[in-house]
């Protein structure tokens, strides 16, 4: 009978001043530094024959490292999952909306188990509610000169130019919009990299007193901001929900009265609405409340006529708006527009004015993925399913059986857009949200 092949375990050493405790689940030892005369690291000491005294249990912050037990305390009070103090611009649900506990109820069906009348109201309301609105939007792309070299790199994959593009798109809007200047605050929401804000930088070359705050809940490797160092640009980053971002808090928009520009990408529909609130509701609203006179303005209420035009001219040849607002612009690229929440919502009023309510808010954010989902048909599928349903029905002499699928035509009952299939009607929608 031939021997058992020995596994790494019985033949394998741990290299040299690495620890000796060996990882089933990995078929290797592990590879951490151990300290001066021992044989483990500290994550595996409880396998050492001299510390088998002592224990090692789960940390209750964070259960994905261990500690001893009879350091439990000293550790909680440096572990790095710990809750930290909150900075002076974190203000609990400060830009949530308000809750109100009476318009959502505790329990919505999924869509999937609604009946065939139940939908088909639902469907009627959102016909009405559509009525009239121009549901198709232009594209918008452009491009910078800024990312010329970047997008002509031959080193860069498909993903890279991908997201290349999309940058280089949203820089071109920002300077359509002529929010590309000096003397102001750009807010990135979702910053992740900072890779948006890198490349404004970029754009900007030497343009003065250009500050940057990235907004962003957790934490992201390969940080890019980190990276500049033009004295005329400060990049600061801010690890905070937006939910709980107070603008008017932050030291250099508390002081330096900068105009504030809003910008993003890749935002879903939560963030974006936690954003505008953010931008709008929270920290333009408060120099109203205030009502306190910017800085610009004071310049100009306090200089003698000549020194106005001075400042004019030169604001002018600077590219800063004349008309100063908290607010200069807001320029926000969405992805997945359904995902958003009723209390967030910044379309509450409009809603209300339509005669809906939560419910209804609920349903139409998973009706909205119908116009994207994979079952969708082409219009000349739907177009010949629709005249096959029109032949059946002008055969009087015949009953047919359509078994249950049921097709909208494209008059005034129909909505236009995109087919989608339902797992008991074919219909057609676009995409709401």
């Amino acid at each position: 009978m031939a021997a058992s092949t020995p596994s790494p375990r019985d033949t394998g050493f741990p290299a040299e001043g690495r620890c000796s405790y060996y990882v089933e689940k990995k078929k290797r030892f592990c590879r951490m530094v151990v300290a001066a005369g021992k044989r483990f690291c500290g994550e595996h000491a409880g396998a050492a024959e001299e510390e088998n005294t002592r224990k090692r249990i789960l940390c209750p912050l964070d259960p994905k490292h261990t500690v001893y037990e009879d350091q439990l305390a000293k550790h909680l009070k440096k572990c790095n999952s710990r809750e930290k103090p909150k900075p002076d611009f974190f203000i609990q649900d400060i830009n949530a909306g308000l809750k109100d506990e009476t318009e959502i109820p505790e329990q919505l069906v999924p869509i999937s188990s609604l009946s065939e009348e139940q939908l088909e109201n639902l469907i009627k309301k959102l016909r009405k509610a559509s009525e009239g609105l121009n549901s198709t939007l232009k594209d918008d792309i452009r491009s910078h000169p800024a990312l010329l070299d970047a997008l002509n790199d031959p080193r860069n994959g498909d993903s890279a130019i991908k997201h290349l593009k999309q940058q280089a798109s949203i820089l071109g809007n920002i300077e359509k919009l002529k929010l590309l200047g000096p003397r102001r605050c750009f807010v990135e929401f979702g910053a992740g990299k900072g890779k948006l804000s890198h490349w404004v930088d970029i754009a900007l070359k030497d343009a003065e007193k250009v500050h940057f705050i990235l907004v962003e809940k957790v934490t992201t490797r390969f940080k890019v901001d980190g990276k500049h160092r033009k004295e005329n640009s400060v990049f600061e980053r801010l690890q905070i929900d937006i939910q709980h971002l107070c603008l008017s808090k932050i030291p250099v928009l508390r002081e330096g009265k900068l105009p504030v520009v809003g910008i993003g990408k890749h935002l879903c529909g939560v963030a974006t609405d936690l954003a505008l609130r953010c931008l709008i509701e929270t920290y333009a609203a408060s120099y109203e409340e205030r009502n306190e006179e910017p800085l610009a303005k004071r310049i100009k209420n306090d200089k003698t006529e000549t020194k106005v035009n001075t400042l004019a001219k030169e604001g002018n040849e600077r590219n800063v708006p004349e008309k100063w607002s908290p607010v200069a612009g807001i320029v926000i690229a969405l992805c997945c527009h359904h995902r958003c929440d009723w209390r967030h919502y910044v379309g509450k009023e409009y809603f209300r004015a339509l005669g809906l309510g939560a419910v209804e808010f609920h349903y139409f954010q998973r009706m909205s993925s119908w116009a994207t989902c994979g079952m969708r048909k082409t219009l000349l599928e739907a177009a010949d399913i629709t005249t096959e349903r029109q032949d059946r029905q002008n055969d009087s002499s015949e009953e047919h059986d359509d078994g249950g699928c049921r097709v909208a035509d494209d008059g005034a009952d129909g909505l236009p857009g995109h087919t989608f299939q339902h797992p008991q009607w074919r219909l057609k929608t676009d995409s709401y949200c």
